[in-house]
């Protein structure tokens, strides 16, 4: 079954971010839509402008993987349908807003400890701008325009 990229991005949302309260979902969305539009990098040259195609980039969300470690992925995009309130999030952030702070983010994790990292990953290519519930984001650094 072939999601919308509107059904697909609220799925996404709900997966990732769920039991992070509206900001930190709306985090996520701001994230997964600056991937989109930015203009340089990895996430350009793979991704072409191409949520779909963002999205389902390999090993990028923990939620579009069936295994994780080699165990059974559960907690997934297909196992978990959004509610009214994951599309409205999603019709948000694809009506072109940003959640102030996130800036232009390209990343997150959660550290599960209470300090992020300053760089991530461990490619140095993010830099940490600021933390959202679990999660910690990290605006592109010099090196991403390299990748």
């Amino acid at each position: 079954m072939s999601f919308s990229s509107r059904e697909l991005l609220a799925r996404l949302i709900r997966c990732e971010a769920e039991g992070e309260g509206e900001m930190g979902m709306k985090a996520v969305a701001s994230v997964v839509m600056n991937r989109v539009n930015v203009t340089y990098g990895e996430y350009r040259r793979v991704g072409q402008g191409d949520l779909r195609k963002i999205i389902m980039q390999p090993r990028q969300f923990t939620c579009c993987m069936t295994k994780v470690y080699g165990q059974i992925n559960y907690q997934n995009i297909w196992a978990k349908p959004p509610t009214d309130y994951h599309y409205w999030i999603a019709d948000w952030a694809l009506s072109g807003q940003k959640l102030p702070g996130v800036g232009f983010a390209l990343w997150y994790y959660n550290p599960f400890k209470p300090n992020c990292a300053y760089f991530f990953p461990i490619t140095k290519t993010g830099r940490y701008v600021t933390r959202i519930a679990q999660h910690c984001f990290y605006n592109p650094t010099e090196l991403y325009a390299q990748t």
